[in-house]
C-alpha cells in the first residue's frame, strides 16, 4: 500500500472514530442531564474519550504519511459519517434538512481546507504564544458565559458552547504544531512545558465544553459546529501568524470565501432544523405534533380560570313524564231492532229446552 493510500485510510478511520465518540457523548448528555460537563461515572463517556483520542492519534499518523491538503478535508467527513451511524446504532434518524445542512457544512469545510496552502516550518515566539493563549482563554470563557445566559434556548446555547469547544481545539492544534517545530529544532524540553500546559488545558476544556454542548440539542448541530470551527480557527491563525496563504491567488481567496459561506449556511440549516423541531415539540405539550393531534381532538382540556359556584338545587323532576294519550274513538251503537231480535231468539231457545 502506498503512503498516499495509507494516509487516506487513516483519515477515514479517524473520522469514523470521531463520529463514534460524538454519538456516545450525545447519548450520555441525553441520559444524564444533571451532569453537564464531567459524567465520570458513565462508562460510555470514557469510551467516547477513548474514541476521540484514537481519532486524534490516527489523524496525526495520517499527516505523517500524506499532505495536509488531503488529510484535513477528509477529517470533515466526521459529520457525514455520524448521521448514518447514529441512525444505525442508536435509532436516531436525521431529517432531510439535517442531511442538507451536514453535506453543505462538509463540502464547504473541505473546499476551504483544500484551498489553504501550508508554509514552511514556523513557530511562535514567547510573546505571541502568551497573547494567543490569553485571547483564546478569554474568548472561550466569554462564549461559555454567554451560552449559560441563554439557557432557555437549548439550541443557541449548544451552538455557542460548540463554538467555544471548537476554538479551544483549534488553538490547541496551533500550539501542538509550534511544539513539534521547536522539537525538531532541538529546543530544550523545559521550554516546551508552558506550551504543553496550554495544550492540556485547552484540550481538556474542549472535551468538557463539547460534552455540555450535546445536552438538549441532538447530535448534528453541535458536532457540525465543532467540526467546522476547529480547523477554521486553526487556519485563521495560520494565515495571520504562520504566513500561510490560499492557493491560486485572488481567485483562491474568493473561492475560499465562497466555501466559508457554504459551510456557514450548512450550520444555519442544522441549527434552524433543530429549533423548528423543538418548537413543534413544545407546541404539542412535550410530544410531537402528529402524535398529540388525535389526543387533543378526543380530550377536552379545561382552560384555567375561576371555579364556578355550585348551582342551587331546584325541585326534583320525576324520572318519567306523563303523556296524554289520544282519545279512543267512540264505537257505533247497535240498532234497537237488532237487540230485540237477539233477545227473542234466546227466549224461544230457552222455551224449547225446558218443554
Amino acid at each position: 500500500m502506498s503512503a498516499l493510500a495509507l494516509s487516506v485510510l487513516l483519515s477515514l478511520v479517524s473520522a469514523v472514530a470521531y463520529a463514534g465518540g460524538a454519538i456516545l457523548q450525545e447519548r450520555v448528555a441525553a441520559t444524564t442531564p444533571e451532569q453537564r460537563y464531567v459524567p465520570l461515572r458513565r462508562g460510555a463517556w470514557w469510551a467516547a474519550i477513548a474514541l476521540n483520542g484514537l481519532g486524534a492519534l490516527l489523524h496525526v499518523a495520517a499527516l505523517a504519511y500524506g499532505p495536509l491538503s488531503l488529510v484535513q478535508p477528509l477529517g470533515a467527513l466526521t459529520i457525514v459519517f455520524a448521521l448514518p451511524m447514529a441512525a444505525l446504532f442508536v435509532r436516531r434518524r436525521a431529517g432531510a434538512t439535517a442531511w442538507r445542512g451536514a453535506i453543505m457544512a462538509t463540502v464547504g469545510l473541505a473546499g476551504l481546507l483544500s484551498l489553504t496552502s501550508a508554509s514552511g516550518a514556523q513557530s511562535l515566539d514567547g510573546a505571541e504564544r502568551l497573547v494567543l493563549a490569553l485571547a483564546t482563554g478569554g474568548g472561550v470563557l466569554a462564549l461559555t458565559v454567554a451560552a449559560h445566559a441563554v439557557h432557555r434556548h437549548p439550541v443557541v446555547r449548544s451552538v455557542m458552547l460548540a463554538c467555544a469547544a471548537g476554538a479551544a481545539f483549534g488553538i490547541a492544534s496551533v500550539f501542538t504544531k509550534t511544539v513539534a517545530v521547536d522539537w525538531e529544532e532541538g529546543t530544550a524540553f523545559a521550554r516546551h512545558l508552558p506550551s504543553l500546559g496550554v495544550i492540556a488545558v485547552l484540550a481538556a476544556a474542549g472535551v468538557l465544553i463539547s460534552q455540555a454542548s450535546y445536552r438538549g440539542a441532538g447530535l448534528a448541530a453541535p458536532l457540525s459546529t465543532v467540526t467546522v470551527v476547529n480547523p477554521v480557527v486553526a487556519a485563521a491563525v495560520g494565515l495571520t501568524l504562520f504566513g500561510e496563504t490560499f492557493r491560486y491567488g485572488t481567485m483562491g481567496t474568493v473561492l475560499a470565501l465562497g466555501c466559508g459561506v457554504v459551510a456557514t449556511g450548512g450550520l444555519i440549516l442544522l441549527t434552524s432544523e433543530r429549533i423548528a423541531r423543538e418548537t413543534s415539540t413544545g407546541s404539542g405539550g412535550g410530544q410531537p405534533a402528529s402524535a398529540s393531534e388525535p389526543e387533543a381532538a378526543s380530550v377536552a382540556v379545561a382552560s384555567p380560570g375561576p371555579v364556578p359556584a355550585p348551582a342551587v338545587p331546584g325541585p326534583v323532576e320525576p324520572w318519567f313524564r306523563a303523556e296524554v294519550l289520544p282519545a279512543v274513538p267512540s264505537q257505533p251503537v247497535p240498532a234497537a231492532s237488532a237487540h230485540r231480535r237477539v233477545a227473542h231468539r234466546h227466549s224461544r231457545r230457552r222455551e224449547r229446552i225446558g218443554s
